[in-house]
Order: C-alpha cells, then structure tokens, then sequence
C-alpha cells in the first residue's frame, strides 16, 4: 500500500493533503467546500455543484488545456480595458478561492460583489468576513439595491452601483438564467465552469473551462503581465480569441482525451 492510499479525503486541515498526490486538486477543493460548508458559507447543494465539476476536471486530465490558457488571458485584457469590472462570488467561490479573488481584483482594479441563491443575510454576512479575512477592503453584494431584470430569484439581487452598473463582470460557477440575464443586459461576461455544455460558458463572451482554483490565478498572472500594455495591444487579445473554438476544443478533450 503506498502512502498515497493511506490519505483520507476527511482532513482537517488541507496541509495535511501532500502536494505530490495524483489527486492533490481534487482532495484540495473538496477539503474547502467541506470546510465552506461548516463555516455556513457553502450551501449543502454547492457539494453537489462540486461533485459534477470534479467529473469533468477529471475528463480535462485536471489540468489547464491550452484554449483555456488563451481565454484566461483575453479575460485578464477584458478585465484590464473596463470602466467598471466586477467580480462576483458566491458560496463555492468563496470557499475555493477566497484569496485569489481578492489577488485578481487588486490586479484588475475591480470590485468584488457576493451574490447567493440561497441568500440570507447570515450567509452573506459570513461571505463578506471570509472575504475580509483573506484581505478584501471592500465587498459588495449587501445593499441590493437592484435588480437583474427578468429573474425571480435571490440572485437577482445586486448593488446599484456594483454588478447592475458593471461593463465586465466575472461569474464563475455561475447559474446559466443569471448569465443569460446579464448576457441581455449588454454586459461582457467571463465564465468559470468545467462543463462547455452548460448555459452559462456558452452565453459568455469569454467561456473559461477549468478548474477555478487553477484559472484565477492564471488570469491574475496574465494582468500582472499586462499591467503595461497600452489599449490597442489588449484590444488585439480580446479579438483575437475565439470562444467557440475554445468551447469545442474543451468538449473534444472531455469525450475522447484529445
């Protein structure tokens, strides 16, 4: 038996995971949805949520394709050319990358909203503490003084002057009527999800398929690379990417390895 098989997915804390495990990403974000979890920050369904996301990273061979490279750095141009970006979280969001989120909109000079379908003020308040504990100065998402048009439920809840008046927003693991609302709303959108199938990468303008604990800091690296570029060079990076190719190349990866 190696020592491989001696780890339990059950860990207290996520030092214990060794780094050099085979599955090191998959016990790693299982370890903070659990935790989220505990913390009242997940919801019970975000486990599920997880559950299917991991099947597909499993079938991308758990790492960053190449096609999510360049979507990962045409929405660090996105990101760098808005008036007004936002980043918003929700409970698995904030669980998994709590800090790199704060990372990414420091780089980008974007504003970070929490935004829930199970929301309650609990929840949202306990969002906004981990986001503070992991460096965020401030995070919006509490006023709700807004509303998506055309949804019915919580996440239609946004702050007047966060996600309603975003040009750009960042909405990983996101709810695909929620992205087709802010899709009709003339918003440019980034999308986190494993899954190219699904509504919400195939409505964005810049669909990332990989893991989130991977493709944020890749788009927080990719704007620290650009920090300098002028307007015309992250103009040409934006235009030259193309999501369908990059949708299709993630499904030909997941159904046959390729």
């Amino acid at each position: 038996m190696t020592d491989y098989d001696t780890v339990s997915a059950d860990v207290e804390e996520e030092e214990e995971i060794p780094e050099d495990h085979p599955r090191y990403q998959d016990l790693l974000t299982r370890h903070r949805i659990e935790e989220g979890v505990e913390k009242g920050i997940t919801h019970l369904q975000g486990m599920h949520a997880e559950g299917r996301g991991s099947a597909f990273d499993y079938l991308l061979g758990e790492e960053t394709i190449p096609t999510a490279e360049e979507a990962e750095r045409a929405a660090a141009a996105h990101l760098l050319l808005a008036d007004r970006p936002v980043l918003s979280i929700n409970g698995n969001v904030a669980a998994l990358v709590p800090g790199e989120m704060v990372d990414l909109a420091e780089a980008v000079d974007a504003d970070l909203e929490v935004n829930l379908f199970n929301r309650t003020p609990e929840r949202m308040e306990a969002i906004a503490d981990h986001l503070r504990d992991h460096g965020a100065e401030d995070v919006k998402g509490l006023e709700a003084d807004a509303r998506i048009p055309n949804l019915d439920h919580q996440r239609a809840k946004v702050d007047e002057d966060g996600i309603y008046a975003a040009d750009v927003v960042l909405v990983p693991l996101e709810d695909g009527d929620r992205a087709e609302a802010l899709d009709e709303m003339g918003k440019t959108e980034i999308v986190v999800d494993l899954n190219p199938l699904s509504r919400s990468p195939q409505v964005a303008d810049v669909p990332i398929v990989d893991n989130i604990i991977r493709a944020i800091p890749n788009v927080t690296a990719h704007a620290r690379d650009l920090a300098d570029a002028d307007d015309d060079r992250l103009r040409g990076i934006v235009e030259e990417f193309d999501p369908d190719r990059a949708l299709e190349a993630a499904e030909k990866r997941i159904r046959n390895g390729l």
